[in-house]
């Protein structure tokens, strides 16, 4: 079981809670100079980055690859009429290291396909995705 909530702070400024105690600040004002925190939908993108990140990086460390840096780049495409859901997600997997390409697009096939339950969740809801690799050697 998981718990959130949700307490209004003014205009569209919320502070959300989790029932592990963190919490975040959420923002949809119209003008990005009077926003304080990212929207809901910028949070989605992110949780995906953070949930098949860590699965990739864990992945990685326990097929003792030499990882020097790591990222997760995402571009959601949102409908254009409402409920505006993401219709097209962009993963982009950044790794700086002499790491194996096999183990590389392993890792990330498993995270895509069997850990992380938030990318699971979005293509069960029709989401389509576009994955892409890229290994540099300096980070």
């Amino acid at each position: 079981m998981m718990e959130a909530n949700l307490k209004w702070v003014e205009g569209l400024t919320f502070i959300s809670k989790s029932g592990s105690g963190h919490a975040i600040v959420m923002d949809s004002s119209t003008s990005e100079k009077n926003s304080i925190g990212p929207a809901p939908t910028e949070l989605l993108l992110q949780a995906l980055c953070g949930c098949t990140g860590m699965d990739v990086i864990s992945i990685l460390q326990k097929m003792k690859e030499p990882v020097k840096g790591f990222e997760v780049n995402a571009i959601g495409i949102r409908a254009t009429e409402h409920p505006k859901v993401i219709t097209d997600i962009t993963l982009e997997y950044v790794v700086y290291g002499d790491v194996n390409p096999d183990n590389f697009q392993k890792a990330i096939d498993l995270s895509q396909e069997k850990y992380c339950n938030i990318s699971i969740t979005l293509k069960r809801a029709g989401v389509k995705f576009d994955i892409r690799k890229v290994i540099k050697q300096q980070s």
